[in-house]
């Protein structure tokens, strides 16, 4: 048995970009910062930030796409995804998350006039693969 389980916390680092898929499924990409606590050379434990690439597909996309903003904290469960690819003749890969559970984890955030995050459960079994 294999198990490919990730849980991470952490904040945007800038709003989601929205796509879809050739056959038209949503696909909301967004990368969370998750810091990690380190020494320095000094033997003093900084934040050291790991950049974590993600994305949410289907019905939940289109739904929190609106509330996955620069900034909010958001706990992700999901699953790890190998990709790899050539781009100008150079080979390509990264290591990337495919989001089954999103909450937002943060406090409030602050009045900017944007809709405050929602409650919702929602869960889709569109995930292309």
């Amino acid at each position: 048995m294999a198990i490919n389980r990730v849980i991470i916390e952490g904040n945007l680092t800038r709003d989601v970009e929205m796509r879809a898929t050739a056959s038209g499924l949503a696909v909301a990409g967004f990368t969370v910062a998750v810091n990690e606590k380190r020494k320095n050379a000094e033997g003093e434990y900084v934040d050291a930030p790991v950049f974590v690439k993600c994305s949410l597909f289907g019905t939940r996309a289109e739904k929190l796409s609106k509330y996955l903003l620069k900034g909010t904290k958001v706990t992700i469960d999901g699953k790890l995804r190998y990709s790899q690819w050539t781009k100008d003749d150079e080979k390509r890969h990264e290591l990337s998350v495919i989001v089954d559970q999103l909450e937002f984890s943060g406090g409030k955030r602050e009045q900017t006039g944007d809709a405050p995050a929602p409650e919702l459960d929602l869960y889709d079994e569109d995930i292309p693969f």
